[in-house]
């Protein structure tokens, strides 16, 4: 996929460079949030329609709209990603500001509504979090925080070592969390994650014994991400986790 290609490859010229300037007007909201989702081929139709389904119903779930009403802009915005295997990153549904009821609905009905992208093979998780920073930097919000929401079943199989693109991430001050999925296969799977993937103040590692306990694992992740006010030290460094 050249998009993904030119995505990935425009983070990691940008992480090289210190800071960034924006001829656009960018609109300020309390949080940027990207959702990287796992969409290989270990997850069938009928997972995919619970995942899909537990995102939208999260967003527009009553708690979640009162930790959006606490923030001093009380508006985040949010992005779905969809990845699976090297090149397969999808930007499912783009970046949308959710503000209320009716605009967090809005933008669940997007989630449902998008075609899956028929692209498996193993779980590229290194192309998956660059493609989601890419997508940070680039999009028209300001967020005072800026957080990848990454969930999965599996480990980084193949691209980059995730690890190395976990520290340009958070370098960049973008703060990774992830939702560990309960495999038989894989019992340290929220470990890896924990050590592996995430990284920033205050990230953290959820776990979801299936999908179909995916809504109230996202909702309980939501709110945290949405009210957490962990400060950035002054002095960073390359890997916070």
């Amino acid at each position: 996929m050249p998009a993904v290609k030119s995505l990935i490859g425009a983070f990691l010229i940008s992480s090289m460079v210190t800071g960034t300037s924006y001829a656009q007007r960018l609109t300020p909201v309390d949080l940027e949030l990207a959702f990287v989702v796992d969409a290989s081929g270990s997850i069938d139709e009928v997972e995919m329609a619970l995942q899909r389904q537990g995102y939208a119903t999260a967003l527009a779930h009553p708690r979640v709209l009162k930790a959006i009403k606490s923030g001093f802009l009380q508006s985040i915005s949010v992005a779905y990603i969809e990845f699976a295997g090297f090149e397969c990153t999808r930007l499912t549904v783009g970046w949308g500001r959710i503000t209320d009821k009716k605009s967090a609905e809005e933008y669940g009905a997007r989630i449902l509504a998008a075609k899956r992208n028929l692209c498996f093979g193993g779980n590229a998780v290194s192309e998956a979090l660059a493609f989601a920073a890419a997508t940070i930097d680039a999009n028209k919000f300001e967020g005072t925080r800026r957080v990848i929401d990454i969930s999965g079943d599996g480990p980084n199989t193949m691209g980059e070592p995730v690890t190395l693109v976990r520290d340009a991430i958070v370098k960049k001050r973008i703060i990774i969390n992830a939702l560990a999925i309960r495999r038989d296969s894989m019992p340290d799977l929220p470990e890896y994650f924990r050590n592996s993937v995430t990284g920033g103040p205050g990230s953290f590692v959820m776990k979801a014994k299936d999908r179909k306990s995916f809504a109230e694992a996202i909702q309980r992740k939501l709110i945290r991400e949405i009210a957490d006010r962990t400060p950035w030290p002054k002095k960073q460094r390359a890997s916070l986790r």
